[in-house]
């Protein structure tokens, strides 16, 4: 007993025996995981299965109709002379880059507006969050409806101003933009999760610093932006995910339309194509996990630099 009580002495990290676990507390984990079953059969059946499955299919050549057969690294080395996954990955990569810090600042904005909107703020939560209800395949159709070069809105509302709109869904220039516009649409969910960190700071901060004679801006910019920063970047990183994996609104204003844009082939939707119209699984599956380094690799480096502009209550700096 000695010896260990020197070594507890020399190693305070030095781990403590437990107590036996009793027959209550083996009883109530029994029951928890008697009430959490359902979900962890569905996600070893629905998740856990297919993601492992599709690492195998990775390595196969698979259509659906024959078994897959073995042929190693071979899709991996296709996707680096396909000409089509740069132009689907470049087109991906432009449409995060600009999409996401846009997405972010007009729910911010959006916020920060019905954060001062006192009784009202009620009503209009709820208006800006019933476009996230509309379904994706609406929202494609729409995109189309509101910027037709033609007679679309967008082009009228231009044309009260003297200004000749452009071809939206045709110009390969302007395809990108018309579906980065078309994205604000449903920033409603990002606007509550914001709206809820504002209502969540301090007002003894913003009453120190008018004290001190600050500034709108600078209460903003050096109490809002960092008591919020925890929503912003959960907002952020979500967002980036969702947005390297955007499809139905562009399939179905595009590729399901007919027009066939190159400019609005996006990487998911050319993993699409060769899953499930030219049944590549094989193909396909590599072109998957090949978005799931990604992804991953560009979620690690937000998490690295989210430590240096992140403020977690609580947290020592």
């Amino acid at each position: 007993m000695a010896t260990v009580a020197r070594t507890r002495r020399r190693n305070p990290l030095a781990r403590r025996e437990r107590p036996p676990r009793t027959a209550s507390q083996r009883r109530d984990t029994r029951a928890a995981l008697v009430f959490i079953s359902p979900w962890i059969v569905g996600f070893l059946v629905f998740t856990a299965w297919p993601l492992l499955y599709s690492a195998y299919l990775s390595f196969t050549d698979y259509d659906v109709i024959n078994d897959p057969s073995f042929v190693g690294w071979e899709n991996y080395r296709q996707l680096f002379e396909d000409p089509k996954i740069a132009r689907s990955l470049g087109n991906t990569l432009f449409y995060t880059m600009v999409q996401v810090p846009l997405y972010v600042l007009v729910s911010l904005g959006v916020a920060v507006l019905l954060n001062q909107a006192g009784r009202a703020a009620g009503f209009f939560r709820t208006a800006f969050y019933l476009p996230n209800m509309t379904p994706p395949v609406a929202v494609g159709v729409m995109l189309l409806l509101v910027f037709n070069g033609q007679n679309g809105l967008i082009n009228e509302a231009l044309g009260w101003f003297g200004i000749t709109g452009p071809n939206w869904t045709t110009d390969g220039a302007w395809v990108k933009p018309s579906i980065i516009l078309m994205s604000l649409w449903s920033v409603g969910g990002s606007v509550i999760i914001l709206l809820a960190a504002l209502r969540d700071v301090p007002p003894d901060l913003y009453d120190a610093a008018r004290v001190d004679g600050a500034g709108r801006w600078h209460r903003f910019r050096h109490i809002t932006v960092p008591m919020i920063s925890g929503a912003l970047f959960f907002v952020t990183i979500v967002n980036t995910i969702a947005a390297f994996q955007t499809f139905t609104e562009t399939y179905t204003a595009f590729w399901g339309a007919g027009y066939k844009n190159e400019a609005a082939l996006f990487y998911v939707i050319y993993l699409f194509q060769q899953a499930f119209e030219f049944l590549n699984m094989g193909y396909a599956s590599a072109m998957a996990w090949v978005l799931f380094v990604i992804v991953l690799a560009i979620t690690l480096v937000q998490l690295k630099v989210s430590k240096r502009f992140v403020y977690l209550e609580g947290e020592q700096r």
